[in-house]
């Protein structure tokens, strides 16, 4: 596909970056010079220079002909004249960055009357990963598919835990309801099968329905009371947003905020958070609030070194949960080894959110790709698919299909019935299916077999 990313911040360069892999031809709109030729330098785009909402320069990149416009600068109102010049142009799809809360209480007049075909606000997306995060206090990562039917959750192996040097064979006989898809083991990404395993310090990905996944943990003795009380640092846009996501499921929140301005609105949007009118990264304050006594330090800052030193104290004080933003996303793989697992980034979040939104454009003849999930820093991806009538591979056991190497059919969801799939198990028409693979391995679900036999 042709497409434009407007932007070329770390968003558009991420975007830039992970498209021209997936073999579409990419043009990079900005301003900056500077950062124009980094991305000349070293991505496959082309690029050019000048305003996302200048009628002349999106024509120059292409605008009419393109099958995606997607406007990432950091200013909301260019990327939505950008999405509106670029439809009028003669744009297939565009999708706009949209921040302020302002515009999301009416972001469905927007879209209509500027013609935007999708939005993604970065901090909502955000809040909502730190939502599912809170679910499983002892989870670095939680993943949904399925609608919200299949949970694909992250954790770390420990020795108490008892699973580890079990070939996953016999653990399939143990806990038959949950699949073991993804191993980030130091800083080899392994995709496992039946002879395979598993060591203490892993970071394994366990995959299953909502209540199967539960039931493993709790089997595991792991921790699987949500969140009920959390300390959130920084009143910024994620705190509002996670306040919102989360009002009505008896979490209580605390939002420490330095500026009083930002208190005093937060105080008048939010009726289920208090309030407090301090500096979040004085440890005094936060003995004062008895924060130990909480179940999650969430730090939200824009300082990314301020996340980072209050998160480390929580960790110190041996919270169940602490969650750390971070913006500079080159520093995200450092952090674990820091103690700290769940670390987000808005930016990040943004960019994972269009590129499913892209590949689910890039649909084939035989299947629909309904998202797209990097894992284990980026060295693995999880894919949600629909398969179509007519394809090679429907109806054949999977045992016969031949898995490719480094990829692994994780579940079968059929209807209302959900599947972990075994070598007699197939793959219908209309059936979603899930994978995991090494990154950059697939691109449809025929990628994921050898097919011998129509």
């Amino acid at each position: 596909m042709n497409i434009i990313v407007v932007g070329d911040g770390k968003v558009g360069y991420t975007l830039a970056e992970y498209l021209s892999k997936d073999g579409h031809d990419i043009t990079i709109v900005d301003k900056n010079r500077r950062a124009l030729q980094k991305a000349s330098e070293t991505l496959d785009v082309l690029c050019v220079m000048g305003s996302g909402a200048n009628l002349r320069t999106l024509i120059e990149a292409g605008a009419e002909t393109a099958d995606v416009v997607i406007a990432a600068t950091t200013n909301d109102e260019m990327n939505m004249v950008c999405c509106l010049a670029a439809k009028q142009l003669g744009a297939r799809y565009t999708i706009a960055r949209i921040r302020d809360p302002e515009y999301t209480e009416s972001l469905t007049l927007l879209q209509d009357k500027l013609d935007i075909d999708q939005v993604i606000n970065p901090e909502r997306a955000t809040a909502l990963e730190i939502s599912r995060l809170m679910r499983f206090p002892f989870a670095i990562n939680v993943e949904s598919f399925a609608h919200g039917r299949v949970e694909m959750v992250e954790f770390r192996v420990e020795e108490s835990d008892r699973i580890d040097g079990i070939p996953l064979a016999q653990l399939h006989t143990r806990y038959p309801h949950v699949q073991f898809t993804a191993v980030l083991r130091g800083d080899d990404a392994l995709i496992p099968d039946g002879s395979f395993e598993i060591q203490v310090g892993d970071r394994l990905y366990v995959t299953g329905d909502r209540i199967s996944v539960t039931a493993f943990f709790k089997q595991l003795g792991k921790d699987t009371q949500k969140v009920k009380n959390a300390i959130l640092i920084g009143g910024g846009h994620v705190s509002y947003y996670l306040a919102k996501t989360v009002a009505g499921m008896g979490i209580h929140l605390k939002i420490v905020e330095m500026q009083e301005e930002k208190c005093r609105s937060l105080s008048e949007s939010l009726d289920n958070a208090v309030i407090i009118n301090g500096d979040g990264t004085d440890r005094e304050l936060l003995e004062s609030e008895h924060v130990r006594d909480h179940d999650a330090l969430i730090c939200l800052t824009d300082r990314d070194e301020e996340n980072l030193v209050t998160g480390l104290y929580g960790v110190r004080l041996g919270m169940r949960k602490v969650i750390v933003k971070i913006n500079r996303l080159e520093t995200m793989d450092i952090i674990g080894d820091m103690g700290i697992d769940s670390v987000v980034s808005p930016k990040l979040a943004t960019a994972n959110v269009i590129l499913r939104a892209v590949r689910a454009r890039s649909h084939s003849q035989n299947s629909v790709i309904e998202k797209v999930y990097p894992l284990l820093a980026d060295k693995a991806e999880a894919y949600e698919f629909v398969a179509l009538p007519g394809a090679n591979y429907l109806n054949i056991p999977l045992n016969r299909l031949n898995n490719k190497k480094g990829v692994l059919v994780s579940m079968i969801v059929r209807g209302r019935q959900i599947i972990i799939p075994f070598g007699s198990d197939h793959i219908e028409a209309g059936d979603t299916v899930i994978l995991t693979a090494r990154a950059g391995t697939i691109t449809e679900l025929k990628d994921a077999f050898n097919v011998t036999e129509k």
